[in-house]
């Protein structure tokens, strides 16, 4: 296996510009699937500018939506909705990428599409019987100027959210108050994005995997570069689950939920494998780890971060156990998506500067 070098020039290329826009046809909602037309054929090297449609946009309808994302709700019927709930754009078709190649992606820049987002205390949240088993939405407004956002108003969800994508008539609802003077910093990422898995049929958009899925880290997002094991012809990468904001772990079962523009570079990397989505910020490495069992997915981690140091960074086993040990930070990225998260995060400092 090589050791690959993210700093090298063969990968430095840019190709054409592309632009993807969100409409009925060019999404699919609620799942991956390796059988699915491409919404875009690219190649390596090319630049999408691409919509990703939050599922949430139906929480605020006037707020959250445009005509644009109004038309993906009203047309795409629900019973095509499933089996998960991210709306996702694509797939996009990756010229020359091959089934243990490996896709990089370049996330360059995310804009919020409209000012405003949503979070909702879910009934999949992990508190949710210790809130009498009610739900709760939150409005918030994004503002530009401070990269901050703040809760316009709150509403008691009416009976169970049971299907993301359903129109609710907040104006019709008991609006309160909600978080006065509170300030969330933006962090604009991308919940769910990934490549297509070598699986017959529909695969759920909600549990991460090694394909990438909804991982909910929000350190996917500009300036990030995401590597994700191919496991089809042409990758069939596709992005969804836009954030403005969330935290670790992802408590109450979702973030500040809205639509984002999204300008991402696409290159296929034949000098190296990974069996897992590894992340890359300007600052640290980042490994994940999924399962059912929290402990498992710390393991799962663990042992792929070691893998990452022995055979991407030339460490011996017993040199790399201990550097995870005394440098390395672990932690919850959600406990809410089935499969829960883990990640670590190693910092570039502790090594010489890359040539």
């Amino acid at each position: 296996m090589y050791v690959f070098n993210t700093a090298s020039r063969q990968t430095d290329a840019v190709g054409a510009l592309h632009h993807l826009p969100a409409t009925p046809n060019t999404v699919h909602w609620g799942y991956f699937d390796a059988s699915i037309k491409p919404a875009l054929r690219v190649r390596s090297g090319d630049l999408i500018r691409a919509e990703a449609v939050t599922h949430h946009a139906g929480d605020d309808p006037d707020l959250l939506m445009d005509d644009g994302i109004r038309e993906i709700f009203t047309k795409i019927p629900e019973e095509d909705r499933n089996p998960g709930v991210h709306i996702m754009t694509g797939p996009i078709f990756v010229e020359g990428a091959r089934p243990g190649d490996m896709l990089e992606v370049r996330y360059l820049a995310m804009r919020p599409r409209l000012p405003y987002g949503s979070n909702l205390a879910a009934n999949w949240g992990y508190l949710y019987k210790e809130f009498d088993e009610r739900e709760r939405v939150t409005i918030y407004r994004f503002d530009d100027a401070t990269q901050q956002a703040e809760a316009v108003y709150a509403y008691d969800y009416p009976g169970k959210y049971l299907t993301p994508g359903k129109m609710f008539r907040c104006p019709e609802c008991d609006r309160q108050s909600a978080l006065p003077g509170a300030r969330v910093p933006c962090r604009p990422h991308l919940g769910t994005a990934g490549v297509a898995p070598a699986v017959n049929g529909r695969v759920s958009t909600i549990p991460p995997g090694a394909h990438g899925g909804n991982i909910d880290n929000w350190r996917i997002g500009a300036n990030a570069r995401m590597y994700y094991p191919v496991a089809v012809d042409g990758a069939l990468f596709s992005i969804g689950d836009p954030h403005i904001s969330q935290g670790d772990g992802e408590l109450s079962g979702t973030a500040i939920e809205a639509s984002l523009d999204v300008l991402f570079q696409v290159i296929v990397r034949k000098d190296f494998q990974f069996p897992s989505p590894l992340l890359e910020t300007p600052g640290e490495w980042i490994v994940h780890g999924f399962d059912e069992d929290l402990d498992l997915a710390m393991r799962g981690a663990s042992l792929d971060m070691l893998g990452f140091l022995t055979e991407q960074r030339g460490l011996s086993r017993n040199d790399a156990y201990s550097l995870m040990s005394v440098a390395a930070d672990f932690a919850v990225t959600q406990v809410v998506d089935g499969r829960q998260g883990v990640h670590v995060r190693m910092p570039r400092s502790v090594f010489p500067p890359e040539r």
